[in-house]
């Protein structure tokens, strides 16, 4: 994936992305006198929103009780129709810059939160001006990094975080982006299957280049590193770490793994003309990873003895395209390989390995994924995917076979997991306000001070403990894993 033309020209799709065109902090332009949206959505709702109040002072009927990434600057889940947003309050140019990025970064298929709008000329009651407020839309089933730790987790799971957190920059940098602060506070994770995907959702120091140099790569590495060991060693102090996880060696582990997943994405393998069978062991070792190969660059040496390729454009998505296109689900990675596995074996246990794939794709559906889906719980169906539901459990049915000692039925499988296992996707309110707490705790940027009249607690999360209405089951986006 490489985002010049042959001409060294940045790909088109990113320079169309978005007519917002952030302005200059050394020169900004003049302020828009009243207020102006800039959106990717045509929600009208979004104007009835109370943008001459600070956001901090929003009233608590529009805000959804999720946690919370740190953040530098005040952030508020909004709901807005049926839609939950995230709205980070900032200076007019970097909300502009930040937007114009995240844009470009999702016409380009980059994994980051989804860019709704940019709101600028805010103005208070006084006529004073407001800060510019950027609004992304909420990732579902996603968790920012501490709130995974919220909860008992395996040892594990700060290595599997690490290694989605590598392939989201790998992925960023042969885009030619460079990131500039990398850390596991401006990441969200989605579960997939036994591993994470990562999501970009911070790009207010990043800068889209044509090509990355390999010092801008390493800058970013060395950064992440360096963040990593740090967050990991105030997790370990607040006792939300694992004690047996050694946070240098987990920081170590990005540099190792970036560096490998980088090198088998651009090396040039040497060969002899008799050896191109390696070219496809290439490819597919590419496909194991997750990436589609869609050019190869064959070149021979100047005596002709020698053949040199190398893949000229990758992405990632390889199981996910194939599942997408045999049963129109769309899933993460190693969810669709394992979705992919199982219809693997659904088609070798009804003998129809003679018959056409997307024929028992289509009965697989019928018979399998969707009775399985379909048994879960309302009250879940806003917290788990259905295709890490059914993942998870394929899982479970396979540890209560082998501890039974013989097959057990799917149906059996679901009853027992939604009964022992699925509850623990839910973080209760005390544990989500704690959160937040911590989050608010890191703000910097806030210009106004407001006692407890004017804001109606809305600046400073609630309480441990504290009742404050709110109840995650009345809220279907509220309700969330941590399992």
């Amino acid at each position: 994936m490489s985002l010049s033309d042959n001409n060294g020209h940045l790909d088109p799709r990113a320079l169309k992305a978005t007519s917002v065109k952030a302005t200059d902090p050394a020169s900004p332009a003049d302020e828009p006198a009243s207020l102006k949206i800039t959106s990717a959505s045509a929600d009208p709702k979004m104007f009835m929103l109370p943008w001459e109040k600070p956001l901090a002072t929003w009233p608590a009927d529009l805000l959804v009780n999720l946690p919370r990434g740190i953040s530098r600057h005040i952030v508020r889940f909004v709901r807005v129709g049926d839609q939950v947003y995230a709205m980070k309050e900032i200076t007019r140019s970097v909300a502009e810059r930040e937007y114009e990025l995240l844009r470009q970064l999702q016409k380009l298929n980059l994994p980051t939160v989804q860019p709704i709008a940019v709101v600028t000329g805010r103005h208070d009651d006084q006529g004073e001006p407001l800060e510019a407020i950027l609004v992304t839309k909420h990732l579902r089933f996603s968790m920012p990094y501490r709130a995974l730790f919220a909860r008992t987790l395996r040892p594990d799971t700060a290595e599997k975080l690490i290694d989605a957190l590598a392939v989201l920059m790998v992925r960023l940098h042969l885009a030619g982006f460079y990131w500039g602060d990398v850390s596991l506070s401006n990441v969200l994770f989605l579960k997939d299957a036994d591993a994470f995907s990562a999501f970009l959702v911070d790009a207010e120091t990043g800068e889209l280049q044509i090509n990355l140099t390999e010092g801008q790569r390493e800058y970013d590495i060395d950064l992440a590193r360096t963040n990593i060991i740090g967050e990991l060693m105030d997790l370990s102090s607040g006792q939300l770490l694992p004690p047996d996880v050694d946070e240098i060696e987990v920081g170590n582990r990005l540099v190792d793994r970036y560096h490998s997943l980088w090198s088998a994405l651009t090396d040039t393998d040497n060969l002899n003309p008799n050896e191109m069978w390696k070219i496809e062991k290439r490819v597919n070792r590419l496909n194991e990873l997750g990436f589609d190969v869609d050019e190869l660059e064959m070149n021979t040496t100047d005596d002709g003895k020698r053949v040199l390729v190398r893949p000229r454009v990758v992405d990632a998505g390889y199981a996910n395209r194939r599942l997408l296109r045999l049963t129109g689900l769309d899933v993460q990675e190693n969810q669709a390989r394992r979705l992919l596995n199982d219809l693997d074996a659904y088609r070798a246990s009804s003998w129809r390995e003679g018959e056409d794939l997307e024929i028992v794709a289509t009965d697989w559906m019928r018979e399998v994924f969707e009775p399985t889906v379909r048994m879960i719980p309302r009250e879940y169906r806003s917290q788990i995917e259905p295709a890490q539901f059914f993942h998870e459990v394929l899982d479970h049915r396979w540890y209560m076979a082998e501890k039974a000692g013989h097959d057990v039925p799917m149906a059996e499988a679901v009853q027992s997991y939604i009964k022992n296992v699925l509850p623990q996707y839910q973080l209760d309110t005390k544990t989500v306000n704690e959160l937040n707490a911590d989050a608010d705790a890191g703000v910097v940027d806030d210009e106004y001070t407001y006692d407890d009249a004017s804001n109606n607690g809305a600046h400073t999360a609630p309480a441990a403990g504290h009742d404050d209405g709110y109840n995650p089951e009345d809220d279907p986006d509220a309700a969330v894993w941590a399992h």
